[in-house]
C-alpha cells in the first residue's frame, strides 16, 4: 500500500497555501500538486492508497473526492482520506510530524494486505516507477530504503542529507543540517517492510527524517538508499514553485506532460475549448481549456477559464483558475490566484528592482515575484511593484495608494475603515 502524506501547511508558499493544503494548490494550468504521486501509484501499479490530510482539507478533499480520475473508485483497495481523530490514550492534538501522522493511523496500515508499505510526500512534482524501487528495497532485504538524489549545495540545507556506502547502503545522515557535508539528498519518500515500520514507529520519534531514519541507522537495522535521477522538485518556496511551473515551458522540459505512457491524471471540469481571439500574440505557454484570449501571453501558464482581454499582456507569470486580466493590464513575473479581477490599464510586477524583499515575508517573497491572493480585485490603473503581496480577498477601498512600490503588500483594511466619513454618506444620500 502507499500512504501519502498531504496535510503540510505549506507556510513558505505564503497566501498560496493560506485557503488550502500545500497538496492542493494548482500546477501546470490544469493539475494540482498531488496529482503527480496520485498518478504515479497508479501508473505503477499500486490501487490501495491512503492520504492523510490535516490543514485546511476541504479543497484537497473536493479534489480527490472517490479517486475516480485516478481509477481508484474502487471496491477493493481504492483510496481513504484519513484527518486527525480523538481517541483514548492519545493526545488531542494534531499530528506533531510525518511519522506521527502514520502512527495515529497505524490500524489501517496493519490490517491491509501486503508486506511492503510506501511512505510518499504528497507535495512533490516528479514522475517516477515506482517498481524499481520497491525491487531494489527487495533485493536488499532492508528494513527501509530512501528514494534519493543530487541537489544543488546551496539548497542543501533544506533536505535530509546522506552519505551512501557499499551496495547504497546508508552510512551517515544529517537532518537539514546548517553546514551540509554533501548535496546528496533524501527525496522524503521511502518504502518500508511492514515489519520494520510497526516496530520503529514510536511516540517519542515524531518526524522520519529528524527521528526515525537515525534512530533505525543507530538500531542496527538495514537502511539503503535508492538513487533517482529524473526530474524532481520539491516545490516548497515561491521561488521552486514559479520556477518547476516555468521547467514546462522549456523546448525539452525534463518533465513531460505530454508523455502518453505516464499519464498525469486530475480531476477535470468540462470547458469549452481554449479560444484564441484574432488580437491575440500568444509565444511559449501553455493555455488551458475554457480560457479566452485576446491579448499577448508571453511565456506564461493559464489555468482554465483564464480571461486576457484585448491589449493586456502576461508575461513571466502563472495565473490560475477563472481570473480576469482587463484591457490593457501588464502582468509580469507574477503569480495570481483563483478568480482575481484584475482592472484596466493596472500593472503588477512592474520595475527592476527585484532584489527589494517584502517586508512582511522577507524571507518567502525576496527573488522578484509578486503574489495576488484569492478572488482579489486590482482597480484600474494600480501600479505594483515586485516582491509585493496582495491578500486574497482585498478590494478596490483596500488600496491605499495607486501605487504599491516594490516590497509593499495590500491587505483587507477593518470594516471601520471602509466605511465612507458621515459627511460623504449623507452626500451620497442625497
Amino acid at each position: 500500500m502507499a500512504v501519502i502524506l498531504a496535510g503540510g501547511e505549506g507556510e513558505r508558499l505564503s497566501i498560496l497555501s493560506s485557503m488550502r493544503a500545500k497538496p492542493a494548490v494548482p500546477f501546470g494550468g490544469k493539475y494540482r500538486i498531488i496529482d503527480f504521486v496520485l498518478s504515479n501509484c497508479v501508473n505503477s501499479g499500486i490501487d490501495n492508497v491512503v492520504v492523510l490530510t490535516q490543514y485546511n482539507p476541504r479543497s484537497l478533499n473536493d479534489h480527490i473526492g472517490l479517486g475516480r480520475p485516478w481509477d481508484l473508485d474502487r471496491n477493493r483497495g481504492g483510496i481513504r482520506m484519513l484527518q486527525p481523530y480523538i481517541s483514548r490514550g492519545r493526545p488531542t492534538e494534531w499530528y506533531r510530524g510525518t511519522a506521527d501522522a502514520v502512527l495515529s493511523n497505524i490500524d489501517a496500515i496493519r490490517q491491509a494486505p501486503g508486506d511492503l508499505v510506501l511512505v510518499l510526500a504528497g507535495d512533490h512534482i516528479y514522475k517516477m516507477d515506482y517498481g524499481p524501487f520497491v525491487q531494489a528495497h527487495r533485493r536488499h532485504r532492508a528494513d527501509v530504503t530512501v528514494a534519493v538524489r543530487r541537489v544543488p549545495l546551496g539548497d542543501a540545507h533544506r533536505f535530509g542529507i546522506l552519505a551512501l556506502g557499499g551496495g547504497d547502503a546508508v552510512v551517515d545522515w544529517e537532518e537539514k543540517p546548517a553546514k551540509p557535508k554533501s548535496d546528496l539528498a533524501s527525496m522524503g519518500i521511502y518504502v518500508f517492510s511492514k515489519k520494520a515500520l510497526l516496530r520503529w514507529l514510536r511516540e517519542d520519534l515524531t518526524d522520519f527524517g529528524r527521528d526515525v531514519i537515525p534512530a533505525m541507522l543507530g538500531g542496527g537495522a538495514r537502511v539503503y538508499g535508492y538513487r533517482f535521477d529524473g526530474y524532481w522538485q520539491d516545490v516548497g518556496t515561491i521561488e521552486s514553485y514559479w520556477q518547476a511551473n516555468m521547467d514546462l515551458l522549456e523546448d525539452r522540459p525534463q518533465l513531460d506532460l505530454h508523455d502518453r505512457d505516464w499519464l498525469i491524471h486530475t480531476r477535470s471540469e468540462e470547458r469549452a475549448p481554449a479560444r484564441i481571439g484574432p488580437t491575440a500574440n500568444i509565444h511559449n505557454s501553455l493555455i488551458s481549456h475554457g480560457c479566452h484570449v485576446a491579448g499577448t501571453v508571453e511565456h506564461s501558464i493559464l489555468s482554465p477559464g483564464v480571461r486576457v482581454d484585448i491589449g493586456a499582456v502576461v508575461r513571466d507569470s502563472i495565473v490560475l483558475f477563472d481570473t480576469v486580466i482587463r484591457a490593457g493590464a501588464i502582468i509580469d513575473r507574477s503569480i495570481i490566484d483563483k478568480e482575481v479581477s484584475v482592472g484596466p490599464n493596472a500593472h503588477v510586477g512592474e520595475g527592476a528592482d527585484l532584489g527589494i524583499p517584502n517586508r512582511q515575508e522577507p524571507t518567502r517573497l525576496n527573488t522578484g515575484i509578486t503574489i495576488v491572493g484569492k478572488r482579489a480585485i486590482i482597480p484600474r490603473a494600480v501600479r505594483i511593484g515586485r516582491n509585493c503581496r496582495i491578500a486574497e480577498g482585498v478590494r478596490a477601498v483596500d488600496f491605499r495608494s495607486r501605487v504599491v512600490r516594490s516590497g509593499g503588500s495590500v491587505g483587507p483594511r477593518r470594516d471601520e475603515e471602509r466605511r465612507p466619513p458621515a459627511s460623504a454618506a449623507r452626500r451620497g444620500e442625497r
